[in-house]
Protein backbone atom coordinates (compact mmCIF):
# COMPACT_ATOMS: atom_id res chain seq x y z
CA UNK A 1 0.00 0.00 0.00
CA UNK A 2 2.94 2.45 1.12
CA UNK A 3 4.96 1.93 -2.09
CA UNK A 4 2.24 2.51 -4.51
CA UNK A 5 1.06 5.65 -2.27
CA UNK A 6 4.56 7.02 -2.56
CA UNK A 7 4.70 6.01 -6.21
CA UNK A 8 1.10 8.06 -6.94
CA UNK A 9 2.49 10.62 -5.01
CA UNK A 10 5.92 11.63 -6.79
CA UNK A 11 3.92 11.12 -10.05
CA UNK A 12 1.33 13.85 -9.07
CA UNK A 13 4.10 15.78 -7.83
CA UNK A 14 6.79 15.46 -10.44
CA UNK A 15 4.19 15.36 -13.77
CA UNK A 16 7.16 15.10 -16.33
CA UNK A 17 9.02 12.06 -14.07
CA UNK A 18 10.19 8.92 -16.02
CA UNK A 19 8.69 5.58 -15.47
CA UNK A 20 11.75 4.08 -14.28
CA UNK A 21 14.60 2.99 -11.74
CA UNK A 22 14.95 6.11 -10.07
CA UNK A 23 10.58 6.39 -9.09
CA UNK A 24 10.98 2.52 -8.33
CA UNK A 25 13.60 2.80 -5.46
CA UNK A 26 12.60 6.05 -4.38
CA UNK A 27 8.98 4.42 -3.64
CA UNK A 28 10.19 1.29 -2.45
CA UNK A 29 13.08 2.87 -0.26
CA UNK A 30 10.40 4.61 1.33
CA UNK A 31 7.69 2.57 1.36
CA UNK A 32 10.36 0.23 3.69
CA UNK A 33 11.06 2.62 5.68
CA UNK A 34 7.05 3.78 6.26
CA UNK A 35 6.81 0.06 7.01
CA UNK A 36 9.90 -0.58 9.61
CA UNK A 37 8.91 2.74 11.89
CA UNK A 38 5.63 1.62 12.12
CA UNK A 39 6.33 -2.10 13.15
CA UNK A 40 9.76 -2.05 15.07
CA UNK A 41 9.00 -2.43 18.24
CA UNK A 42 7.60 -6.15 17.65
CA UNK A 43 10.37 -6.57 16.01
CA UNK A 44 12.69 -5.72 18.64
CA UNK A 45 10.37 -7.99 21.43
CA UNK A 46 10.17 -10.90 18.75
CA UNK A 47 14.02 -11.34 18.99
CA UNK A 48 14.95 -10.58 22.61
CA UNK A 49 12.51 -13.24 23.42
CA UNK A 50 13.97 -15.49 20.94
CA UNK A 51 17.52 -14.68 22.36
CA UNK A 52 16.79 -15.02 26.13
CA UNK A 53 18.07 -18.05 28.01
CA UNK A 54 15.35 -19.66 30.43
CA UNK A 55 17.08 -21.77 32.85
CA UNK A 56 15.36 -25.09 33.00
CA UNK A 57 14.05 -27.36 36.22
CA UNK A 58 15.05 -30.30 35.01
CA UNK A 59 18.77 -29.53 34.21
CA UNK A 60 21.72 -29.90 36.39
CA UNK A 61 23.44 -26.72 34.40
CA UNK A 62 22.92 -23.75 36.49
CA UNK A 63 23.13 -20.66 33.54
CA UNK A 64 23.86 -17.27 35.78
CA UNK A 65 21.06 -14.80 35.98
CA UNK A 66 22.74 -11.67 33.61
CA UNK A 67 20.00 -11.16 31.62
CA UNK A 68 16.24 -10.14 32.23
CA UNK A 69 13.79 -12.48 31.41
CA UNK A 70 10.66 -11.74 30.20
CA UNK A 71 7.17 -13.63 30.55
CA UNK A 72 5.50 -12.86 27.02
CA UNK A 73 4.82 -9.89 24.36
CA UNK A 74 3.45 -7.98 26.44
CA UNK A 75 5.89 -8.41 29.64
CA UNK A 76 8.90 -7.49 27.27
CA UNK A 77 7.56 -4.21 26.02
CA UNK A 78 6.63 -3.35 29.49
CA UNK A 79 9.76 -3.78 30.96
CA UNK A 80 12.21 -2.13 28.01
CA UNK A 81 9.70 0.57 27.91
CA UNK A 82 10.13 1.41 31.60
CA UNK A 83 13.99 0.49 31.68
CA UNK A 84 14.41 2.79 28.58
CA UNK A 85 11.10 4.76 27.26
CA UNK A 86 10.38 5.26 23.53
CA UNK A 87 14.40 4.86 22.87
CA UNK A 88 14.96 1.45 24.06
CA UNK A 89 11.47 0.08 21.88
CA UNK A 90 13.54 1.74 18.96
CA UNK A 91 17.12 0.58 19.52
CA UNK A 92 18.87 -0.46 16.62
CA UNK A 93 16.46 1.07 14.18
CA UNK A 94 19.18 2.87 12.71
CA UNK A 95 20.62 -0.02 11.20
CA UNK A 96 16.69 -1.34 10.09
CA UNK A 97 16.22 1.97 8.23
CA UNK A 98 19.74 2.21 6.73
CA UNK A 99 19.30 -1.42 5.29
CA UNK A 100 15.60 -1.54 4.35
CA UNK A 101 15.85 2.05 2.22
CA UNK A 102 18.49 0.08 0.18
CA UNK A 103 16.92 -3.58 -0.09
CA UNK A 104 13.27 -2.71 -0.08
CA UNK A 105 14.39 -0.13 -2.98
CA UNK A 106 16.46 -1.98 -4.80
CA UNK A 107 13.70 -4.91 -4.46
CA UNK A 108 11.00 -3.30 -5.77
CA UNK A 109 13.20 -1.89 -8.35
CA UNK A 110 14.10 -5.71 -9.87
CA UNK A 111 11.01 -6.93 -9.57
CA UNK A 112 9.60 -4.19 -11.39
CA UNK A 113 12.53 -3.84 -14.27
CA UNK A 114 12.42 -7.97 -14.45
CA UNK A 115 8.64 -7.75 -15.44
CA UNK A 116 8.92 -4.83 -18.02
CA UNK A 117 11.10 -7.73 -20.23
CA UNK A 118 8.74 -10.36 -20.02
CA UNK A 119 6.31 -10.37 -23.32
CA UNK A 120 3.31 -9.17 -22.51
CA UNK A 121 1.08 -12.40 -23.06
CA UNK A 122 3.15 -13.63 -20.10
CA UNK A 123 3.00 -11.01 -17.78
CA UNK A 124 0.22 -12.63 -16.17
CA UNK A 125 1.54 -16.05 -15.92
CA UNK A 126 2.23 -17.08 -12.08
CA UNK A 127 5.79 -18.85 -12.63
CA UNK A 128 6.82 -15.85 -14.30
CA UNK A 129 5.91 -13.91 -11.30
CA UNK A 130 7.73 -16.25 -9.25
CA UNK A 131 10.90 -15.96 -10.57
CA UNK A 132 10.81 -12.62 -11.14
CA UNK A 133 10.15 -12.33 -7.07
CA UNK A 134 12.67 -14.61 -6.16
CA UNK A 135 15.06 -12.96 -8.01
CA UNK A 136 14.37 -9.75 -6.56
CA UNK A 137 14.75 -11.21 -3.01
CA UNK A 138 17.44 -12.73 -4.05
CA UNK A 139 19.71 -9.49 -5.24
CA UNK A 140 18.56 -7.21 -2.31
CA UNK A 141 18.82 -8.78 0.27
CA UNK A 142 22.10 -10.24 -0.72
CA UNK A 143 22.97 -6.50 -1.03
CA UNK A 144 22.22 -5.61 1.87
CA UNK A 145 22.47 -8.64 4.51
CA UNK A 146 25.56 -7.22 6.36
CA UNK A 147 23.36 -4.17 8.14
CA UNK A 148 20.71 -6.99 9.05
CA UNK A 149 23.74 -8.45 11.19
CA UNK A 150 24.39 -5.10 12.74
CA UNK A 151 20.83 -4.84 13.76
CA UNK A 152 20.28 -8.48 15.37
CA UNK A 153 23.31 -7.36 17.11
CA UNK A 154 22.39 -4.02 18.17
CA UNK A 155 18.97 -5.64 19.53
CA UNK A 156 20.22 -7.94 21.79
CA UNK A 157 22.80 -5.18 23.65
CA UNK A 158 21.43 -3.96 26.85
CA UNK A 159 21.38 -0.15 26.91
CA UNK A 160 23.63 -0.16 30.07
CA UNK A 161 26.27 -2.15 28.45
CA UNK A 162 27.49 0.68 26.34
CA UNK A 163 29.76 1.73 28.98
CA UNK A 164 31.23 -1.63 29.31
CA UNK A 165 32.63 -1.98 26.04
CA UNK A 166 29.85 -2.64 24.26
CA UNK A 167 29.50 -1.37 20.71
CA UNK A 168 27.13 1.78 20.51
CA UNK A 169 26.25 3.10 16.75
CA UNK A 170 25.75 1.61 13.57
CA UNK A 171 28.82 2.42 11.51
CA UNK A 172 30.96 1.40 14.97
CA UNK A 173 29.69 -1.84 15.10
CA UNK A 174 29.88 -2.73 11.33
CA UNK A 175 33.22 -1.72 11.61
CA UNK A 176 34.18 -3.72 14.87
CA UNK A 177 32.46 -6.96 13.26
CA UNK A 178 34.20 -6.85 9.99
CA UNK A 179 37.49 -6.15 12.17
CA UNK A 180 37.56 -8.45 14.80
CA UNK A 181 35.60 -11.37 13.01
CA UNK A 182 36.39 -10.50 9.37
CA UNK A 183 33.92 -9.62 6.65
CA UNK A 184 32.75 -13.20 6.44
CA UNK A 185 30.90 -12.60 9.56
CA UNK A 186 28.31 -9.93 7.59
CA UNK A 187 27.45 -12.47 5.58
CA UNK A 188 26.56 -15.35 8.56
CA UNK A 189 23.44 -16.97 8.18
CA UNK A 190 22.75 -15.36 4.71
CA UNK A 191 22.29 -18.39 3.29
CA UNK A 192 19.90 -20.03 5.64
CA UNK A 193 18.16 -16.51 5.29
CA UNK A 194 17.90 -17.27 1.75
CA UNK A 195 15.44 -20.12 2.43
CA UNK A 196 13.20 -17.40 3.99
CA UNK A 197 13.23 -14.29 2.30
CA UNK A 198 13.44 -15.31 -1.32
CA UNK A 199 10.32 -17.37 -1.31
CA UNK A 200 8.20 -15.28 0.93
CA UNK A 201 9.24 -12.48 -1.81
CA UNK A 202 8.38 -14.21 -4.65
CA UNK A 203 4.98 -15.36 -2.87
CA UNK A 204 4.11 -12.08 -1.76
CA UNK A 205 4.73 -9.85 -5.17
CA UNK A 206 3.24 -12.65 -7.05
CA UNK A 207 -0.11 -12.90 -4.73
CA UNK A 208 -0.46 -9.05 -4.73
CA UNK A 209 -0.36 -8.77 -8.49
CA UNK A 210 -3.03 -12.05 -8.52
CA UNK A 211 -5.22 -10.17 -6.19
CA UNK A 212 -5.18 -7.15 -8.50
CA UNK A 213 -5.95 -8.93 -11.78
CA UNK A 214 -8.17 -10.95 -9.86
CA UNK A 215 -10.46 -7.56 -8.31
CA UNK A 216 -9.82 -5.96 -11.57
CA UNK A 217 -8.18 -3.27 -10.34
CA UNK A 218 -7.35 -1.03 -13.71
CA UNK A 219 -3.41 -0.65 -14.52
CA UNK A 220 -1.92 2.39 -11.78
CA UNK A 221 -0.08 4.50 -14.56
CA UNK A 222 -3.23 4.32 -16.46
CA UNK A 223 -5.17 6.12 -13.11
CA UNK A 224 -1.56 7.84 -12.05
CA UNK A 225 -1.30 9.35 -15.64
CA UNK A 226 -5.25 10.15 -16.12
CA UNK A 227 -4.73 12.38 -12.53
CA UNK A 228 -1.45 13.81 -13.79
CA UNK A 229 -2.98 15.05 -16.79
CA UNK A 230 -5.80 16.86 -15.54
CA UNK A 231 -3.75 18.65 -13.00
CA UNK A 232 -1.76 19.78 -15.51
CA UNK A 233 -4.39 21.08 -17.38
CA UNK A 234 -5.95 22.68 -14.19
CA UNK A 235 -2.33 24.42 -13.46
CA UNK A 236 -2.25 25.73 -17.45
CA UNK A 237 -5.80 27.21 -17.06
CA UNK A 238 -5.58 28.63 -13.79
CA UNK A 239 -2.24 30.95 -14.96
CA UNK A 240 -3.32 34.41 -16.57
CA UNK A 241 -3.47 34.57 -20.43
Amino acid sequence: MAYEEYRRWIILGFPDIGRGPVLDLTAGSFAGGTAVLLTYPLDLVRTKLAYQVVESSKSNIKIPNTDQVFKGIFDCFSKIYKESGIRGLYRGAAPSLLGIFPYSGLKFYFYEEMKSFVPEEHKNDITVKLFCGSTAGLLGQTFTYPLDVVRRQMQVQRLSMVDNGQMEGTFQCLISIFRKQGWKQLFSGLSINYLKVVPSVAIGFTFYDSMKLWLRVPPRDKNVNELAAERRSTTRSSLPS
